[in-house]
């Protein structure tokens, strides 16, 4: 296959590419160390050019991937030749070397593309004098060095005469098993695909032997093919032609399929490919183009196919060795068969030769004597020992030559020597034995061929069906691979470390200082999140946060997991801590007198520093889903709020009572939650209510009749709802929505009557109470978009509420946040009497209160405000509404009314990132500009980085249509939800071995799919384990079953 330019190539490509002369130079890009990109640019109008040392030019309009850092020699190129205009490009002499000039006068640069030996590739400047080289070598004398003058003057400057003379010295001059072309080539520039077809236009046969050669009629045809090369160049029509060469494939049905594969490329169409399969372009860049592009491919395909191949030689020499063993067993049968019949035909000889060797051994006659003896015997012609041909007294045989005393008797005249050889035949004959008994053996032999004969035709056809199964299943997985890695997309994130955390954000980190200084210089955004471990030469970490809504208090907690798995911390097994820190505060520029490296950055303002993270890593598979799976898989990851971490728990206890929260949380410390402000449940709330009132009651000075009413209401009602409580768990969840309800509709009912004490007199801080109530007013009715209700007074003179709800298609989400509690007097009177109430009986002591608080600081003495906050946010995952909230109450500096606090009833489906999303269209009202802003701020941005993590599960199901599978390595925490997973930790085991283990267990496992297996075979093993942090030892279920079976 033809990979590099010849020289025809090169005058054909320097033609074509002149038409790019005027563009500027835009950028300079590496594909690898010998292959770059030029992109080039004039107005309206834009073009890259490709060049590879040593081996070719052209432009291309195919997307190459580009190294991530450019390398020193493209950085080169960029500072010098950047901004400049192509001026020239031209063969230097007629080597096969390109001089492309760029800028002009003092200020033009070279870049000499030499494309013959290794190749290379030189930068010089307008007096060729080197300023960078790719291979820098010496030549002789020469010598090509940086600072040293480029040699222009050894360029061959015109091609070789092969006229009659020069010509006919050559061949004089050649070997007679030379070839013509052979001879001739060395002494043609062209190359040799132009020489075969001049010579075929004439007539020669340019691969024939010098002595077939004929100087008297092949000589004047031979010289007239170089005459007439003039004359191709001025009537050949130029155009670009790639010849293919017709390939089969072998199919696991047994038949086969044909294809075609990329052999050559030229610029003209030569007549030794006029029969051959050929792709016509208009040009011959396009043509050069399209092969070099196509020709990576076709490797992998080639070397798919000749594993195919090598699996249906691996049949055939099962069939093969079948047959030769069938074949052998057969031909020992007739042998010994024929063995016998001799014996049987030549008894008496057969008889006397045993007693005359028996007796002269029994006599004590030495061995060579009895050899000497009858030889003489054989001399003298007796007939008994001319048969004896060989004495093996070692083993007491003998050989002796039986012939088939009958043979004379055939009718049939013509004795060919193989029959005649077939007539006498050597019989080794055991001198134990009678002439019989050793008929009888070989008999016996014969049948016991014949019986393992025919066991080896059952058992070789069982063998055979087995070898053409196993090999069909080969070519079917061959198969399956092959469309496998054609469908595999490599996503831009897998060349850094990365994972998807449990709330899908994507998390990258760098390698190596270079990658750590791509991700912070090209990939960080406003909006993402910098972590880093708290360890010198720890890997840089970037939240990717599209949205660029606040990063949930988990994410951060697993990307500063991930950040310290990914530094030094592993090795030496030390647990550290990791912070966190706004892409702001990362920055390149050092302090006064200090030089920071590549890969390191510079942090200033606070760092927001994470608990120490456990080395705990997991290892486990993520699947590409199609596009009709995607949506089974919705919400999979996504941010939970209280109520789906305790969704579980809530269901088999009451929703608010600490102690069996903790008491069902399985050694998880949800001890450190503080319950100083108001956080214990409804329940003791108002049981505490129930008993306190009547002491205060007694306590409290009579001057107001009306507030001892609304006590005893109060304790009325708190009596009914407690029983009601006791019915059962529904009943209190409804009446939670009930009491919610009824708190927002009197909310909006009597905020008129509302009067805050201490602002009466202030007409702003009316407005600013006003505006508040109606915050809280929208975000009350956020949680029941869907729901409505009536108040009403009963006979007795108790609120009651009545509430309807009506069915919507998405069912709306409660934010886990707890509302502020509403000011002393800012509740109308009808609907605040159970506030007055709390609020009253603030002043009091209540009973049992004062014992809670006292264990309740001993617990957590020695835990400060800042980890309660901390540890709270993690436990609950909910830090996007509490931030969001929080944000709200900074912009706006007025006092929020107090509402009772209430815990919102644990929901079965929740997305909080949509949370805001379910506003009713009339609940503005007339500030529907300023709420139609917020709205718009709070909705997620829909990006096409979220739509792709969206298509990657890790929990696959049998309806899903999988794709390829991508191996992660992440925090166990996030991997704990996946199929397929093993615990990774610090240890002794070296990476790859470790994979190839937890590989082998996923394969085995009785739930895995068949097309999960084959998705797991068809990941390269250097995919595997390059995300692995260090040595680790492996922890898994069954794990020991599964070392057992390998």
């Amino acid at each position: 296959m033809k990979t590099r330019f010849t020289t025809i190539d090169i005058i054909s490509i320097v033609e074509e590419l002149q038409q790019y002369v005027g563009y500027r130079v835009n950028q300079v890009y590496d594909i690898d160390n010998k292959t770059y990109l030029i992109k080039l640019q004039k107005p309206e109008c834009k073009a890259v050019l490709l060049i590879e040392s040593g081996t070719r030019i052209h432009t291309t309009e195919f997307e190459w991937p580009k190294n991530p850092a450019p390398s020193g020699f493209s950085m080169k190129l960029r500072k010098h030749i950047n901004n400049k205009r192509l001026e020239k490009i031209s063969q230097m002499g007629v080597d096969r070397v390109l001089d492309i000039q760029f800028g002009a006068g003092d200020a033009s640069y070279h870049l000499i593309l030499e494309m013959y030996d290794r190749g290379n590739l030189v930068l010089t400047d307008h007096e060729y004098l080197i300023m960078n080289i790719l291979r820098p070598r010496v030549a002789g004398e020469e010598k090509f060095l940086v600072r040293e003058s480029y040699p222009v003057e050894l360029a061959k400057q015109e091609y070789s005469k092969l006229d009659e003379k020069n010509l006919l010295n050559l061949l004089k001059s050649g070997k007679p098993v030379d070839t013509v072309k052979k001879i001739v080539m060395p002494h043609f520039e062209y190359g040799p695909s132009l020489l075969e077809h001049i010579c075929l236009e004439n007539g020669v046969t340019i691969n024939s032997k010098l002595k077939d050669f004929n100087l008297e009629t092949d000589f004047p045809r031979l010289l007239a093919a170089f005459t007439s090369l003039d004359n191709f160049f001025k009537t050949a029509a130029r155009n670009g032609v790639i010849v293919q060469k017709a390939e089969t494939r072998p199919k696991a049905d047994g038949s086969t399929e044909g294809f075609f594969t990329f052999q050559e490329f030229h610029p003209y169409l030569y007549k030794q490919h006029s029969n051959s399969s050929i792709l016509e372009f208009p040009s011959f860049n396009s043509a050069c183009d399209t092969f070099f592009s196509q020709v990576e491919a076709q490797k992998i395909e080639m070397k798919s196919i000749q594993q195919e191949k090598n699996a249906l030689k691996k049949l055939e020499n099962v069939k093969k060795d079948h047959e030769t063993r069938i074949r052998s067993l057969q031909e020992i049968q007739a042998a010994d068969r024929r063995r016998g019949e001799l014996i049987e035909m030549n008894n008496g000889v057969v008889e006397n030769a045993i007693k005359v060797v028996v007796s002269a051994v029994a006599n004590q006659i030495p061995w060579d004597q009895i050899k000497e003896i009858i030889k003489e015997a054989t001399d003298a012609g007796d007939p008994v020992a001319s048969r004896i041909k060989q004495l093996k007294l070692e083993v007491n045989h003998i050989v002796l030559l039986l012939t088939d005393p009958y043979a004379h008797l055939d009718e049939d005249s013509d004795k060919s020597e193989s029959e005649s050889e077939a007539r006498e035949l050597l019989v080794e004959i055991d001198l134990d034995l009678s002439a019989q008994a050793n008929a009888r053996k070989y008999y016996v032999q014969k049948k016991a061929a014949g019986t393992k004969e025919k066991k080896t035709v059952e058992s070789g056809t069982v063998a055979l069906k087995s070898a053409e199964k196993k090999t069909k299943q080969t070519l079917k997985e061959m198969a399956t691979i092959s469309n496998i890695n054609k469908a595999r997309k490599v996503y831009w994130f897998e060349k850094f470390f990365w994972f998807i955390t449990s709330e899908n954000f994507l998390v990258i980190g760098g390698r190596d200082a270079q990658q750590n200084e791509l991700i912070v210089k090209r990939y960080m955004r406003e909006g993402d999140i910098y972590v880093h471990a708290d360890l010198h030469g720890a890997s840089s970490i970037v939240i990717k946060n599209p949205t660029g809504s606040p990063v949930p208090p988990k994410t951060l907690n697993e990307a500063a997991q991930f950040a310290v798995c990914f530094s030094a911390a592993w090795d030496s097994k030390v647990i550290t801590s990791a912070y966190w820190v706004y892409p702001d505060q990362v920055s390149k520029t050092a302090q006064t007198g200090e030089y920071l490296t590549v890969g390191s950055f510079m942090v200033r303002g606070k760092k927001n520093y994470m608990p120490p993270a456990n080395l705990v890593m997991g290892f486990g598979f993520l699947f590409k889903l199609e596009e009709s799976s995607v949506e089974r898989h919705k919400n999979e990851r996504r941010v939970r709020g209280l109520e789906d971490t305790m969704s579980v728990v809530s269901q088999s206890t009451d929703i608010g009572t600490v102690d069996d929260l903790e008491a069902t949380k399985d050694g998880e410390e949800d001890q450190e939650i503080e319950l100083e402000d108001g956080d214990s449940s409804e329940d003791e709330e108002k049981k505490e209510i129930m008993d306190s009132i009547p002491e205060e009651a007694s306590i409290e000075d009579e001057e107001d009749d009306e507030k001892v009413k609304d006590d005893e209401k109060v304790e009325e009602d708190d009596k009914v709802e407690d029983d009601e409580k006791v019915e059962g768990n529904e009943n209190a969840d409804q009446e939670e929505k009930n009491y919610e309800m009824e708190e927002v509709e009197n909310e909006r009912k009597f905020s008129d009557l509302s009067v805050n004490s201490g602002s009466s007199g202030n007409p702003q801080d009316k407005s600013n109470d006003d505006e508040a109530k109606k915050e809280i007013k929208d975000e009350e009715l956020d949680q029941f978009p869907d729901t409505s209700l009536k108040v009403e007074f009963n006979r007795s003179g108790s609120v009651e509420v009545k509430l309807k709800s009506t069915e919507s298609t998405q069912k709306p989400v409660l934010s886990s946040q707890k509302s502020g509690k509403p000011e002393k007097g800012k509740k109308p009177p009808l609907a605040g009497v159970k506030e007055e109430a709390k609020e009253e009986k603030k002043g009091g002591q209540v009973r049992g209160k004062k014992g809670k608080n006292k264990k309740i600081k001993e617990k957590y003495k020695d835990q400060d405000e800042e980890e309660r906050e901390m540890r709270m946010k993690i436990l609950q995952s909910d830090g996007k509404e509490k931030e969001k909230k929080s944000k709200k109450k900074n912009q706006k500096t007025v006092i929020k009314p107090q509402i009772r606090e209430k815990r919102p009833p644990p929901q079965k489906e929740q997305n909080s990132l949509i949370m805001f999303n379910n506003k009713p269209g009339g609940g503005e009202g007339g500030d529907g500009g300023e709420g139609g802003e917020e709205e718009e701020k709070e909705k997620v941005v829909v990006n096409d980085e979220t739509d792709m993590l969206d298509s990657l599960t890790g929990i696959p199901v049998l309806e899903d249509e999988l794709l390829f599978a991508v191996p992660v390595c992440a925090p166990y925490s996030t991997l704990i939800n996946y199929k397929y997973k093993v615990k990774l930790t610090p240890g002794t085991g070296k990476r790859g071995k470790a994979c190839k283990t937890a590989l082998s267990m996923f394969t085995l496992d009785k739930s895995a799919s068949p097309r999960e297996k084959d998705l797991f075979k068809s990941v390269k093993d250097q995919d595997i384990a390059r995300n692995i942090p260090g040595k680790v030892k492996l922890s898994a279920p069954h794990l020991q079953k599964v070392k057992g079976k390998k």
